[in-house]
């Protein structure tokens, strides 16, 4: 098949991607990491959509993107309430 290498569109995400990983690493507060891993996990799942992959960008986008940064906020959240008294 002509083509099968990888897009400027695609290289260009994958930098993105690397970006955001790096973000999540580096950052120290636990509610703001959240919210970085939300924003890699949407970008990953962008990712795998220009690799025409569109069930694992959807899966990808909704428990990465969504889900799993809400519960660590949830559970942050109640960590802080519990300590406060």
């Amino acid at each position: 098949m002509v083509g099968d290498g990888v897009t400027l569109l695609q290289s260009l995400i994958l930098i993105l991607v690397a970006a955001a990983g790096w973000a999540v690493v580096t950052t120290r507060n636990p509610a703001r990491q959240a919210m970085t891993y939300g924003f890699y996990g949407l970008t990953l799942a962008v990712l795998f959509l220009t690799f025409h992959a569109p069930g694992v960008a959807l899966s990808q986008a909704l428990v990465s993107g969504v889900a799993v940064p809400l519960l660590l906020l949830f559970a942050i959240g109640r960590v802080r309430k519990d300590d406060h008294g």
